[in-house]
């Protein structure tokens, strides 16, 4: 009785399969996904204001009392009635929320109004802005007409 034995490849099979680990790594990529939306920073919990479908009517007596800053179209700055430069802007800010912090008693507020000429720099109006938030007033608010 003969014994035959094909001949058979000795050769190590290195192939691996990565199947599994695909899964694994999608199932993790979801996971922190969701983790990641539900753990999101204070900074981005935002409350919307309400709805408010009336505008708010805003009487002589309230304008007078406010910060009023007037941009013309030749950039010329007026805070409170007061002409003042480019490079003035933060002092005449700061002085006139310093003022009306001063004066709430008498019915002052620190409320900016800032009413811009639609050919004014928009350079100019990114001043004021910074110049009101270094003054301490983020209060700020476009006039239109």
């Amino acid at each position: 009785m003969g014994l035959t034995s094909a001949k058979q490849d000795s050769d190590v099979m290195a192939e691996i399969n990565i199947t599994p680990f695909t899964d694994v790594l999608l199932v993790l990529l979801i996971i922190f996904m969701i983790l990641a939306a539900l753990a999101a920073p204070p900074g981005f919990q935002k409350e919307l204001p309400k709805s408010n479908n009336t505008p708010q009517k805003v009487t002589e007596h309230q304008l007078h009392f406010q910060i009023q800053v007037f941009v013309t179209a030749a950039n010329r700055i007026y805070v409170d009635g007061h002409a003042t430069t480019v490079n003035g802007i933060y002092d005449s800010i700061n002085s006139a929320v310093a003022y009306h912090r001063a004066h709430v008693a008498q019915g002052y507020t620190t409320h900016i109004s800032l009413i811009a000429d639609s050919d004014a720099k928009y350079d100019t109006i990114i001043k004021i802005l910074d110049a009101a938030r270094n003054a301490g007033d983020d209060d700020v608010g476009f006039v239109t007409q």
